[in-house]
C-alpha cells in the first residue's frame, strides 16, 4: 500500500488568517481570498482539480496501453465548482475536458476507455463512491 502525505497549517480567523500547504516539492500559501474570492495562492479545490486531472490522465493512459497502443499525449483539465448547501461550502461538480492524441485508437474504443477512466480512476472513485475511510487523530494543545 502506498501512502502519500501533505500538510496544511492555518493561522488566524477564517477571513483574516492565512495558511500554507506543503507536499512533495510544493510549499505555497492559501487564504480566504484564494479560496472564496480571487486572491493569490492556491486552495483545496484547486488541488482537488489537479489530483483529478492527473489521476484521470494516468488511468486513461493505462487503459489505452492495455489496448497495445501508445498515447502520444493526454491533456486533461479539471474545473472544480465550489457551491454551498445547508451544511456549508461543498464541491458540486468536477468538469473534465480531455484531449488525446493516439495513433490507431478508434473513436468508439476511445469513448469506451474515456468513460471507464472517469468511473474507475482512484480519485474519481473516492469522490463518486466515498471509497476512502477517513481516520482522525485530533489533539488540542494546552
Amino acid at each position: 500500500m502506498t501512502i502519500r502525505n501533505a500538510k496544511a497549517i492555518w493561522n488566524g480567523t477564517l477571513k483574516e488568517g492565512k495558511g500554507e500547504m506543503n507536499f512533495s516539492d510544493y510549499n505555497g500559501p492559501f487564504t480566504f481570498a484564494s479560496r472564496f474570492e480571487e486572491g493569490d495562492g492556491t486552495n483545496p479545490e484547486e488541488l482537488v482539480a489537479a489530483a483529478q486531472a492527473g489521476c484521470y490522465s494516468m488511468f486513461l493512459s493505462a487503459l489505452i496501453s492495455g489496448e497495445n497502443l501508445t498515447p502520444q499525449s493526454i491533456e486533461t483539465t479539471a474545473a472544480v465548482t465550489l457551491g454551498k448547501d445547508d451544511i456549508g461550502p461543498n464541491i458540486t461538480n468536477i468538469n473534465l475536458v480531455c484531449n488525446v492524441t493516439c495513433e490507431g485508437l478508434s473513436q468508439e474504443k476511445f469513448d469506451e476507455l474515456a468513460l471507464a477512466a472517469k468511473e474507475k480512476c482512484p480519485i474519481s472513485r473516492l469522490y463518486a463512491g466515498g471509497t476512502a475511510k477517513i481516520d482522525l487523530d485530533a489533539k488540542l494543545a494546552g
